[in-house]
């Protein structure tokens, strides 16, 4: 389970800083990032994990309590995206390193310290206005990650819920744009939409085999 080790450790404003959404084939890739003014209560704690451990419930319930506890001051919540379309133009690393610094930028002030979940930082022109450091695993090592990748993960869903409905037939809503059988079928048959992403090869595919021969 995560914990608050890490935050204590560096001292100063610390934001956890994650991501969701880097392995779909539709859809933006969003960001979250956390700052806990104060150590989490012990009720908050408990419900924080990494995003992937929990089912939607739980994350529903631990995005609540993290809107709570910035409505009262304890917490500080950020998010940012990168489109589908900037991930079909900077590739889908930058186009997640741009989606990190929108959502540090969106905590208002700037962290002494951000630590990264995973094993690259963002750089330049994305790099982040403060110093950061990698965790590789760290939404279930910091409490602060974990409650950036729940940011990250309830967002995405619901952006990709609201996509479902502007582009039926594909199935969004169940898959998150993930890479099913079912969404690849959809693919086949519909050929890509405005949200899929250029530059992935099943969507490149699709798009190439229904596309009238010259």
């Amino acid at each position: 389970m995560p914990d608050y080790s890490l935050e204590l450790a560096a001292g100063g404003r610390v934001a956890g800083v994650d991501e969701a959404g880097r392995g779909p084939l539709a859809g933006p890739v969003l960001a979250g990032a956390v700052i806990f003014v104060t150590e989490p209560p012990a009720a908050l704690a408990r419900l924080l994990d990494d995003s992937k451990k929990l089912n939607a419930a739980r994350r529903e319930a631990a995005f609540a309590a993290l809107r709570e506890a910035a409505r009262a001051g304890h917490a500080r919540v950020g998010w940012g995206a990168a489109t589908a379309v900037e991930i079909g133009t900077l590739n889908i690393l930058r186009a997640t390193h741009l989606a990190m610094l929108r959502a540090v930028r969106r905590l208002g002030p700037v962290p002494d310290l951000a630590l990264i979940d995973g094993n690259m930082a963002p750089r330049a022109p994305h790099s982040l206005p403060c110093a950061t450091r990698c965790v590789i695993g760290g939404d279930g090592l910091s409490l602060s990650i974990a409650a950036a990748s729940i940011v990250a993960k309830v967002l995405r869903d619901r952006a990709m819920v609201r996509l479902d409905a502007r582009h039926p037939g594909y199935g969004f809503a169940g898959h998150a744009g993930y890479p099913t059988p079912s969404h690849r079928a959809a693919l086949a048959r519909l050929g890509p939409c405005p949200q899929h992403r250029r530059g992935f090869a099943p969507v490149d595919q699709a798009r190439l085999l229904l596309e009238p021969a010259a």
